[in-house]
């Protein structure tokens, strides 16, 4: 079974998100925090968090880019509980109980984007509000399409290119 862990090329998701989710940690959409929101609630750091962020599953920040690995069953479990418990704590479910079935729902939705994937595939995600709702979109970076180069500016060591 494949998941998404959070990844940083960069310092930039410290800058743009209140919260940034820690590197390594495991991820899932987390569409659902934008559920209730309206066009009010997109400004600054907020409106960075709902256009372009994942939600990371044990700091509950938030990062632009997720890079598929493998997950074990006992990990999924740990997920959904504490997915759960955020559930209760942020958003006053009745119960751990109440909150398992879309805590875990919420995990299997994103080990079903990962699914077929290779390991390390990126993905970045893009939100916007509808009138039908939040519409959700993914992008895919194959892993060999990930080199350095589109992360960084460097120089070429190949003389045949100096003039």
């Amino acid at each position: 079974m494949m998941l998404a862990r959070a990844i940083h090329f960069d310092e930039s998701d410290m800058n743009i998100f209140h919260s940034p989710a820690r590197t390594g940690e495991w991820c899932i959409s987390g569409g659902f925090e934008f559920s209730n929101w309206g066009e009010g609630d997109l400004t600054g750091k907020a409106r960075q968090a709902f256009a372009n962020g994942w939600l990371g599953c044990e700091t509950f920040g938030r990062v632009s880019v997720v890079a598929v690995t493998q997950v074990e069953p006992a990990e999924i479990e740990t997920l959904v509980s504490a997915l759960s418990q955020h559930f209760v704590d942020l958003y006053g479910a009745p119960s751990l109980e109440a909150a398992r079935g879309v805590a875990h729902g919420e995990v299997m939705q994103m080990v079903d984007i990962c699914d077929g994937q290779a390991p390390n595939t990126l993905f970045l995600v893009s939100r916007e509000l509808t009138e039908a709702g939040v519409k959700e979109s993914y992008r895919i970076v194959e892993p060999q399409d990930a080199g350095i180069e589109q992360f960084a500016i460097h120089g070429s060591l190949d003389d045949e290119h100096q003039h």
